[in-house]
């Protein structure tokens, strides 16, 4: 796609446009299979929300071939009418019978992403759950990997009002216990109700009994609508993704499980915001919704019930949903750092700890992951070469305090001696006081640069969508957090330093990207400076320019889903950044270091290329493993976390 045409798509002018790739269709057969070792589970509070807020992963995960299970909390069955809006005010509601109507959808669509025909039969049986009931386990019968499990505890019934017997009610000890909804035709003969501990217990059951070493939720902290005094997301995703979170954290402390990597994801809050996906892409999304809302009608099923979701089959879109997917926390690419040996150092979130590889200088293998102490980590961290050799990584942490308690707070550990050890986790606090009673602890993850005067500065999103900073002087004390202006800031900001000493962040908005600057020589980012880029509130990364001057940002082009670059040398824009031969669609995050590009391609595998004029050829190359979080770029190789929770390393094509 040309500068124009990204101009025209996006509603920008051409001198605010970053160079785009070219268009270029990836193999879509013939792709080598997972590891056998990796297994995938989802959260998810009501059946739909896997296709709206999680697909193409879902999706990519089952073409993969890689087992995969989804855990739905709820029996979704709302007031209980299934019927398109025409004929919603003359049907009968029967919530056990809605129930078991999206119950077939969601079927339909797994066995129609996975086989081609939504009729593909499911082995249907009961499970017995650590929180004393019963749960309905679903198996593909011809791909027993695929596995959906129906847990029919009661929904909200309303996306943002009170509603006290919910999972949210329950969370915060307003009811003793939520009770089931039973679909009619489930095999689950009895009712039961679940306290707040007997639903921790029963996902960590699940937990253990299939043994993910990747799991995907909702985001946990959508945060609070200012105006609207409300949560931005349904109350059932961001409570159904706490009571997963608190049983990964119980989970995390027993022996002998594969280590577990967390993805969270966006739900409501992708209305307001730019389009994600290729046309490709959203597409296959949209055919899958199309099929679990029954939108043709037809009995596939037989079941007096009905197919699917009617409620969506006037819009299987929802709210502009099929066009985009965004991960709530994690798109950090700044886990690579180069050791005091000359060697690398990666870093990763697995069980909540912080997980640590090292590659000796010539070496062509990875020892690790080892565990640093202290757990509660959340997915994405941030890491910098301090003055003195050291290295610092910063992240959030989770804990859960009393009965109703949550708290996030930022983080740091440091190395004792360049190429040594890490000490104890430090708390470096929150903005303001958002992390305390009622009010959701919506922060971003952490960003963090060191200027040539040795000053650290470390910054964030906060609550209210404003960015957020605090500094370490090099004597080593920090000072408090400040507020940096901005606004209707979304994701994770990314910063990095120059070689003139400058630090810079960056942080997307619906509408561009915003700039924070500092002097030469040091000093703390002013801002917030226009950039005059397109809107992309995906994923961004940033890091020192090849050429020496400035900064490269990088990200995903909205709704065309290309790598996208531009250069920046203090306030400037520089000239356009030449792009790699061909192109590779894909959403997520993009890194870049020195000549090297590496992002998520539209099947989930990693993709590397070279800069022309680098010595490579120019094209992408595809890994062979499922993407986990973010890559990241070095010196002669991208390292990446697979969902088998192993980090690959792909060598420099130059």
């Amino acid at each position: 796609m040309t500068a124009v045409a990204v101009a025209a798509l996006t509603g920008g002018t051409l001198a605010g446009v970053l160079t785009a790739t070219a268009a270029q269709e990836e193999p879509a057969a013939g792709a080598p299979q997972a590891p056998a070792t990796a297994s995938v589970l989802q959260f998810v509070s009501h059946p739909d929300d896997d296709l709206y807020f999680m697909n193409p992963d879902t999706a990519q995960t089952l073409a993969d071939g890689t087992p995969l299970t989804t855990v739905y909390l709820t029996a979704g069955e709302a007031n209980g009418v299934n019927s398109r809006a025409a004929r919603a005010a003359v049907t009968a509601p029967d919530k056990p019978a809605y129930a078991e109507a999206r119950q077939n959808g969601i079927r339909a669509a797994y066995a129609e992403m996975v086989t081609g025909d939504r009729r593909s039969p499911w082995d249907r049986s009961v499970i017995p759950t650590a929180g004393g009931g019963e749960a309905e386990l679903d198996t593909l019968r011809d791909h027993p990997g695929v596995r959906l499990v129906w847990l029919q505890l009661r929904e909200a019934g309303a996306a943002f009002a009170d509603r006290p017997v919910s999972l949210r009610g329950l969370w915060h000890g307003r009811i003793p216990v939520l009770g089931s909804q039973r679909a009619s035709g489930t095999p689950v003969t009895a009712d039961f109700a679940y306290s707040k501990e007997q639903v921790v217990a029963t996902l960590e059951g699940l937990l253990d009994r299939f043994r993910p070493t990747f799991v995907r939720t909702l985001d946990p902290t959508p945060g609070t609508d200012v105006k609207a005094g409300r949560l931005r997301d349904h109350q059932d995703h961001a409570y159904g993704a706490r009571f997963a979170q608190a049983a990964l954290a119980r989970y995390a402390e027993r022996p002998g499980h594969p280590p577990v990597g967390v993805q969270s994801y966006m739900g409501y809050p992708n209305t307001f915001l730019p389009a994600a996906l290729d046309g490709r892409s959203a597409g296959a999304k949209l055919r899958s919704l199309r099929t679990y809302a029954w939108v043709d009608g037809t009995d596939h099923c037989g079941s007096p019930a009905g197919c699917g979701d009617l409620k969506m089959a006037d819009r299987p879109t929802g709210a502009g949903w099929t066009g985009t997917v965004r991960y709530a926390r994690g798109a950090s690419s700044g886990w690579l750092q180069p050791d005091a040996d000359g060697g690398l150092l990666a870093f990763g979130v697995q069980d909540g700890r912080l997980a640590t590889w090292r590659r000796g200088a010539g070496d062509d293998s990875w020892r690790g992951p080892e565990l640093l102490a202290g757990g509660g980590l959340d997915g994405g961290v941030a890491s910098v070469r301090l003055p003195d050799g050291r290295i610092a990584v910063f992240g959030t942490r989770t804990s859960f305090e009393g009965p109703a308690g949550y708290r996030r707070e930022v983080v740091a550990v440091e190395q004792a001696a360049p190429g040594g050890g890490f000490g104890a986790w430090r708390s470096l606090g929150t903005p303001g006081k958002r992390d305390e009673g009622d009010r959701t602890p919506d922060i971003s993850a952490p960003a963090a640069a060191v200027d040539s005067a040795g000053r650290v500065s470390l910054f964030l999103r906060d609550g209210d969508h404003r960015l957020a900073g605090r500094e370490r002087r090099p004597g080593g004390d920090w000072g408090p957090w400040r507020a940096l202006g901005g606004a209707d800031l979304h994701g994770d900001p990314v910063a990095a330093s120059d070689a003139r000493g400058r630090t810079y962040v960056f942080a997307g908005t619906p509408r561009t990207v915003l700039m924070w600057t500092g002097a030469s020589g040091g000093g703390r980012p002013a801002g917030p400076l226009p950039t005059g880029l397109p809107p992309t509130t995906i994923a961004l990364s940033a890091g020192p320019a090849p050429a020496g001057e400035g900064v490269r940002l990088w990200a995903h082009g909205p709704g065309a889903g290309r790598p996208l670059a531009a250069d920046f040398a203090g306030p400037v824009r520089l000239a356009p950044v030449p792009a790699p031969a061909g192109g590779v669609a894909g959403y997520g995050p993009v890194s870049g270091a020195g000549g090297l590009v590496a992002a998520r391609s539209r099947t989930g595998r990693l993709a590397v290329a070279a800069l022309p004029g680098t010595g490579g050829d120019g094209g992408w190359r595809l890994s062979g493993f499922p993407l986990a979080g973010a890559p990241a770029a070095g010196p002669d190789g991208v390292a990446a976390l697979g969902q088998d929770g192993r980090l690959h390393w792909l060598p420099s094509p130059r």
